[in-house]
C-alpha cells in the first residue's frame, strides 16, 4: 500500500461542516485528486438523523460538486420517497471523496476505489460523523459496508440488519445496496423493491 499522507493532515482545527469542506477542497491525501475535476464532499444539514454513505462520487457528481446527482442519486431519491423518509433529515455523503476511473474512448468509467484510498480518505468520514452525531448510518453498498465494519463485512448477508456501531459511542448502522447495482440489476424493479424495503427499516429506526 503506498505511503499516502492520508486525508488527516489536511483537516481543520476547527471543524464545522463548512470548514470541513471547504478544507476538504484542497486535499492531497491521496493520488486520486489529481484526475478528479474537484472534491465531492456531501449534501444535507448538521441536524440531520439520518447519514447515507456510499462509495464515492460519479462521473455526474464529479462535474457538478454533488452526491448523488446521477442516475443512481435518481434512484435514491426515489427510494427515500417509497420509504417516507424525510429528504431534509438525510446527510448524503461518500466513503471516498474523489472520483475514480478510467477512461475508454469518451468516456469515465468508474473504477472501485482500492484499500489505499479508501484508509487515506477514512478522516474525512470520521470527522463528518463526529459533527452530525446521527441517529442512524446507512451503508449503501460494499464499499462503504467495509469502510466501516472491515473486508469479511458481506451486504448480501447482513443487509437491512441495524447493528452497532464497530466502536462504542458510535451510530446504529445498516447495509443495503448502492442504488447503482439497482441500475445494474436483471429485474431493477426486483432490486429496487429490496432497496425500499431495507429503507423503511431505516424510516421505522428513526420513528
Amino acid at each position: 500500500m503506498p505511503d499516502w499522507p492520508t486525508a488527516a493532515a489536511f483537516l481543520p482545527e476547527e471543524r464545522s461542516l463548512e470548514s470541513l469542506r471547504a478544507a476538504a477542497a484542497e486535499c492531497r491525501g491521496c493520488p486520486l485528486w489529481e484526475p478528479a475535476t474537484q472534491t465531492v464532499f456531501s449534501r444535507g444539514e448538521a441536524s440531520a438523523r439520518l447519514v447515507l454513505i456510499g462509495e464515492q462520487p460519479g462521473d455526474q457528481e464529479d462535474r457538478q460538486g454533488k452526491p448523488f446527482v446521477g442516475p443512481a442519486g435518481k434512484v435514491l431519491v426515489r427510494a427515500l420517497d417509497e420509504a417516507t423518509i424525510d429528504r431534509s433529515d438525510v446527510y448524503v455523503t461518500n466513503a471516498v471523496k474523489h472520483f475514480t476511473f478510467t477512461v475508454r474512448g469518451q468516456r469515465r468509467i468508474h473504477v472501485t476505489p482500492g484499500a489505499a484510498e479508501i484508509v487515506a480518505c477514512r478522516p474525512w468520514l470520521r470527522a463528518e460523523l463526529e459533527l452530525l452525531k446521527p441517529r442512524l448510518v446507512v451503508l449503501l453498498g460494499a464499499t462503504a459496508a467495509k469502510t466501516v465494519y472491515g473486508n469479511g463485512f458481506r451486504v448480501t448477508r447482513e443487509r437491512g440488519i441495524v447493528m452497532d456501531w464497530p466502536v462504542a459511542g458510535g451510530p446504529r448502522a445498516m447495509a443495503t445496496i448502492h442504488p447503482s447495482a439497482v441500475l445494474r440489476a436483471d429485474d431493477q424493479d426486483v432490486a429496487f423493491a429490496g432497496l425500499v424495503t431495507d429503507l423503511r427499516i431505516a424510516a421505522k429506526e428513526l420513528a
